[in-house]
């Protein structure tokens, strides 16, 4: 695989891309077998593809000394007292998986005060890559090769392309969706949504959950915002990560950034 074309990286780029990478093939090495599933007490699923990913990552990321929040862990809140920390997913869209859809991601990011400086997607099933470093640009690598990534410049509301979940879109967002007069929707898996929409292939994605954790969108929120687009609450507050509370309580949205704030005016009125 050549280097990404990032001038400036900070060492932690290419050994959270190789994690990326090797978690990725350790996953599909399981997806082609049988493996176990069980529940995890919040009634999520758990494979055993999430937990040999987790090995994989924690193995690579344990080498650069940081802290490591991930979903298949306990959570050690002495991370508080450190400015950076990793954050990670070792499988984002355990129920695609086991639906085999394909579409399940691995997320990578890096914490430095409460802000992602660093943003790996990778897409195992489709030999993808989306990854971001803080004022450095947002890149896909596909087909073997790397390109630069942005978004979209369409600023109306109805016109946007947009994106919400396969497994766990709510009749609130549906209508609301709906009431923005949005006809082009689709539901993907996992973080792709993200990736999506910082390629320019869609404008918006909307979650009103409470349920979504700091793992969940902490890759995807370098990555967006250094394709050009906007990650906040479903209210507009800006989100931070390595908090004591994991739970986003406000939903997700994410968007192009030009019909980000009139999303959340549509959004304010239901309140």
């Amino acid at each position: 695989m050549k280097d990404i074309p990032i001038s400036d990286k900070i060492p932690e780029l290419d050994i959270a891309i190789k994690a990326a990478i090797e978690a990725g093939n350790a996953i599909l090495e399981i997806y082609q077998k049988d493996y176990k599933t069980s529940t995890k007490n919040d009634n999520s699923p758990i494979t055993d593809a999430d937990l040999k990913s987790n090995e994989v990552i924690k193995e690579i990321l344990s080498q650069t000394k940081h802290w490591i929040l991930s979903e298949e862990d306990k959570d050690d809140l002495d991370r508080l007292s450190q400015e950076i920390i990793w954050i990670v997913d070792p499988l984002d869209g355990t129920s695609d998986f086991i639906d085999k859809t394909g579409e399940f991601t691995v997320m990578i990011s890096l914490i430095k005060n409460k802000k992602p400086i660093l943003g790996v997607i990778g897409w195992p099933t489709e030999n993808t890559l989306f990854v971001a470093q803080k004022g450095s640009g947002a890149f896909r690598f596909s087909n073997e090769k790397w390109e630069k990534i942005s978004v979209t410049k369409i600023s109306e509301v109805p016109k946007s392309r947009t994106v919400g979940s396969r497994h766990h879109l709510s009749d609130k967002e549906k209508s609301f969706i709906k009431k923005l007069g949005i006809e082009d929707f689709t539901s993907i898996g996992s973080s792709l949504k993200v990736g999506m929409i910082s390629s320019g292939e869609a404008e918006a994605y909307i979650t009103t959950t409470n349920k979504m954790k700091e793992w969940d969108s902490a890759a995807s929120y370098c990555i967006i915002s250094e394709a050009g687009g906007k990650m906040t609450d479903m209210l507009g507050n800006d989100i931070t990560y390595n908090n004591k509370d994991v739970y986003h309580q406000n939903g997700i949205l994410v968007t192009n950034g030009l019909v980000h704030n009139k999303i959340v005016e549509e959004f304010k009125k239901l309140k």
